[in-house]
C-alpha cells in the first residue's frame, strides 16, 4: 500500500546491514531527488514496539530527504513480520552497490547464517546471486585483527590483500600490520605476495634452518644455490645482447634479418613471456625471504577447503 508519510513518523532499522553512508554520495542523491523527484518510494513497515514506521529498504533516499529538509516522503507499507526477512530485503537492495563496505556485507552474511534456520553458505550465496567462493571470501574478512579491519574500512588496504591477510594467524597478521605501518609495502600487490608467502610458511610444522641440516642436505643446498645464481648471471649477459638489438636502427634490423623479422619478433615475445614468469617467481621469492624473518609457525595448521582457499597471487 503506497502512502505519503511525515518524515517524523519514520525511523531507521538499527539492525539493517548498512552502517556507513558516504556524505558526498548522499548529497548527490539529494540533488537528484530535488531536480527529478523521488523515482521509487521507500519501503516501511508498522513498528508496534516503537510506534510509527521502520524503514525496510530505502534509507539512503530517506536520508537524502532529510538533507533537503523535506517534511514528507512517499512510502510503500509492507506487513512483513520477520525481522530477519526485512534484513534480507535490505541486504538485497544494497549488496551490489559499490558503497556498501566489504565488512557490512560480511556481517550481513554472517547474521543470516547465525539466525536463519537451515541457512548455509551455499543458500546465502544463492539468495544474493553470488558464488559460494565469493561469500566465503567475504566471511574470511571477519577473521582480521581489528586494526587491520580499520585499514580496510579506510580504503588503505584492498579487499584482495585483506583476504590474504585474513588467512594468517593473529600473530602473523600483526607482523603484516607492523610492516604496513612502517611503509614497507609499495602496493596492495606486494601485500598479497607477502601474506601468501607467510601463509605457506605458517602452515609448516617447523621451519628448516641451516644448523639443523644434515651434511648431505647442506651439500645439495649449496649446489642448488650455485646453479641458480649462475643462471641469473647468464641472464645478465642476455640483457646486454638485447640492449645491442635495442640500439640498432629499425631499418638496419629489417635489412639484416630480411624475411626473418616476423619469426625473430615471435622469438622475443617468447623471451618476454618467460621473463614475466621468472620475475613473478622472484617476487614470490623476495616475499618468502622477508616472511621467513617474521613468521610464527602454526604446528596445528590444517589445509582449508579448496573452495575457500585463497587464490594464489597473480603476476603484476
Amino acid at each position: 500500500m503506497q502512502r505519503v508519510l511525515k518524515m517524523t513518523q519514520i525511523h531507521r532499522n538499527p539492525r539493517q546491514p548498512r552502517e556507513y553512508f558516504n556524505e558526498d554520495a548522499l548529497k548527490e542523491l539529494a540533488a537528484s531527488i530535488d531536480k527529478y523527484g523521488l523515482m521509487q518510494a521507500i519501503e516501511v513497515r508498522p513498528d508496534n514496539d516503537k510506534g510509527g514506521y521502520e524503514i525496510v529498504s530505502g534509507e539512503r533516499r530517506w536520508r537524502a530527504h532529510q538533507i533537503l529538509g523535506r517534511t514528507k516522503i512517499r512510502v510503500n507499507i509492507t506487513s512483513e513480520k520477520s525481522e530477519l526477512q526485512r534484513f534480507k530485503r535490505s541486504m538485497s537492495e544494497n549488496v551490489n552497490r559499490e558503497n556498501m563496505t566489504p565488512f557490512e556485507e560480511a556481517n550481513g552474511y554472517q547474521r543470516i547464517l547465525d539466525e536463519e534456520e537451515g541457512a548455509t553458505i551455499e543458500s546465502v550465496a544463492a539468495d544474493f546471486g553470488k558464488t559460494t567462493a565469493y561469500v566465503k571470501l567475504r566471511l574470511a574478512l571477519l577473521d582480521l585483527r581489528i586494526e587491520v579491519q580499520q585499514l580496510v574500512q579506510d580504503g588503505k588496504i584492498g579487499t584482495q590483500a585483506a583476504v590474504q591477510i585474513a588467512a594468517l594467524n593473529l600473530a602473523n597478521q600483526g607482523s603484516v600490520f607492523s610492516k604496513f605501518v612502517r611503509g614497507e609495502f609499495a602496493s596492495d600487490n606486494e601485500i598479497v605476495h607477502f601474506a601468501y608467502a607467510m601463509k605457506q610458511q605458517q602452515d609448516q610444522p617447523v621451519l628448516m634452518v641451516v644448523e639443523e641440516m644434515t651434511e648431505e642436505q647442506r651439500t645439495e643446498r649449496a649446489a642448488a644455490q650455485k646453479k641458480t645464481r649462475s643462471t641469473l648471471d647468464k641472464i645478465e649477459q642476455v640483457r646486454e645482447l638485447l640492449d645491442e638489438i635495442a640500439r640498432t636502427d629499425p631499418m638496419k634490423l629489417a635489412e639484416n634479418l630480411e624475411t626473418q623479422v616476423g619469426a625473430r619478433l615471435a622469438q622475443l615475445d617468447r623471451v618476454a613471456e618467460s621473463l614475466t614468469k621468472a620475475r613473478f617467481q622472484l617476487k614470490q621469492a623476495k616475499a618468502h625471504a622477508e616472511a621467513r624473518e617474521l613468521v610464527t609457525v602454526n604446528p596445528e595448521a590444517v589445509d582449508e577447503d579448496e573452495d575457500a582457499a585463497q587464490c594464489e597471487p597473480v603476476a603484476a
